[in-house]
């Protein structure tokens, strides 16, 4: 008997292996793709993983897509991803991005302690950091031409929610190990599973909506009674899933497979 045909293209590694899936990697050039892989991507009802370059060629000419291609530009962008949230009115530390020029102004601005954060393309807790006085952001703007500031707000926890079309498939604490202001599971973070807040849950889906980031980890903070979104990651790891005994890959696949990948109007978000 002839073997099945997938039924949905990928061009991104996430879902390799997964037999409906047909993963096509990313090529520089569309021509590089066959004939015939050119025909399954035409055919496929949705690309999927298609990288940031093709996520916006694909929009263009109305071609379907997961992740959408808000997810895609603002991936590791903390400045664009600030402005958005501001724009969006939706609760974000006080942040503000300075040019060179513009460094005189941050003492000004900004009582110490504060946190400087290498603006575009940190991750892991790394390029963050805890200025407590001007010789430490002296250090800190040598490294960047923007130097992006935010108030600092006293915490033991933040929240990590993992969205996967705006749904919630997992959530969890992270918690800050002694002696650290980061709580970033490689900078000694230790998660936690108890008592996640349904309210952060529901603000969780509200503000990826809002943002169109269908495939997301989103970091929440609460303070005085308010949670803040910090930022958005769309590169959040396993190491939630791991300790849940869950596979990231067979998340995606079942949400594939039971049209819930889908936005509820049918079309794929």
């Amino acid at each position: 008997m002839e073997k099945a045909q997938p039924k949905y293209v990928a061009f991104g590694s996430r879902l390799v292996g997964v037999p409906e899936v047909e993963t096509l990697g990313v090529k520089p050039n569309f021509h590089d793709y066959t004939p015939l892989e050119q025909q399954q991507i035409h055919d496929s009802r949705v690309v999927l993983y298609p990288s940031l370059n093709y996520a916006q060629f694909f929009t263009t000419i109305g071609k379907r897509i997961f992740p959408s291609v808000e997810t895609y530009l603002y991936a590791g962008q903390k400045m664009k991803q600030t402005t958005l949230f501001n724009m969006l009115s939706i609760p974000h530390p006080e942040t503000r991005v300075y040019l060179q020029r513009e460094f005189d102004q941050i003492e000004k601005d900004f009582a110490f302690p504060f946190i400087a954060k290498i603006p575009r393309a940190s991750s892991r807790g790394r390029g963050v950091y805890k200025i407590t006085g001007s010789a430490q952001l002296g250090e800190y703007l040598k490294l960047t031409k923007f130097a992006y500031i935010q108030e600092y707000i006293p915490h033991e926890k933040d929240l990590r929610v993992i969205l996967i079309n705006y749904e919630p498939v997992l959530a969890y604490w992270r918690m800050l190990s002694q002696g650290e202001f980061r709580t970033n599971l490689f900078q000694g973070g230790v998660i936690n599973f108890d008592n996640i807040p349904q309210d952060a849950m529901e603000l969780a889906r509200e503000f990826a909506r809002k943002c169109r980031f269908n495939d997301v980890g989103l970091d929440l903070l609460e303070s005085s009674g308010k949670w803040y979104l910090i930022e958005a990651n769309m590169q959040y790891g396993r190491e939630g899933f791991k300790k849940k005994n869950m596979v990231l890959k067979e998340v995606i696949r079942r949400k594939l497979l039971d049209g819930s990948l889908f936005d509820k109007n049918n079309e794929f978000s």
